[in-house]
């Protein structure tokens, strides 16, 4: 997300336009602008051409999460190795090139966020069509891993997997957020550790196997 450039901006510009110039700001500032027309005089542009894109700067905030997550989700499916990975696998590299691309943004979200790290549990608005979008990638991690026999089917905790799912992401942002680790080599394994446990308990685990066998015992013979 580099600086906006001005001059002889086209219309199928002004969206990018408008969210370079925010993400300055806040790079230049440490906050939002305090007015879209303000924000737009600073742009030199019309305020009606911000309200074409956006109707605020929260709608501006949540293009700027949407679009990390699309950029993700584009590195991943562009790996052919990808589509042979476990759901485990597949959600580790999720988090990884997640984090990666979060890193090539981390002045612009330690401004408006590191005061914020409960950001994910308390879900503001500008990551809720994050949420959406994320939440249909987990159903359908979720749905393969049932298929796959790496994630068990247990009565009313499986509909709660991809929320669980989501909660990692949350858990994981925080813990980026503040680590000060070089290369934030404790994130990587924080990433791999909740991840293996979070797996590890949607999983078939030894209670599931008694259960089975209890229900097998008790069967009438």
């Amino acid at each position: 997300m580099e600086t906006a450039t001005l001059k002889k901006t086209s219309k199928k510009d002004y969206r990018q336009l408008i969210v370079e110039g925010f993400v300055a700001h806040v790079l230049e500032h440490g906050k939002e602008p305090a007015s879209i027309f303000k924000f737009a005089k600073d742009l030199k542009i019309k305020e009606e051409e911000v309200y074409n894109y956006f109707t605020s700067f929260e709608s501006v905030k949540s293009a700027i999460w949407v679009a990390l997550f699309e950029e993700t989700q584009r590195q991943l499916e562009e790996q052919e190795v990808y589509k042979e990975y476990s759901v485990r696998e597949k959600f580790l590299a999720f988090l990884y090139t997640w984090i990666e691309e979060l890193k090539k943004n981390r002045s612009y979200l330690l401004c408006l966020y590191q005061d914020k790290s409960s950001t994910f549990k308390s879900l503001p608005k500008d990551t809720r069509d994050f949420k959406e979008k994320f939440s249909d990638f987990a159903s359908e991690l979720v749905m393969e891993g049932k298929e796959t026999q790496e994630i068990a089917s247990r009565p009313f905790i499986s509909e709660k997997y991809d929320e669980a799912l989501w909660m990692q992401v949350g858990f994981v942002f925080r813990y980026w957020m503040d680590d000060r680790s070089p290369r934030f080599e404790k994130t990587d394994a924080a990433i791999e550790k909740s991840v293996n446990l979070a797996f590890d308990l949607m999983g078939k685990s030894a209670l599931d196997s008694f259960l089975d066998f209890a229900k097998f015992l008790y069967q009438p013979k």
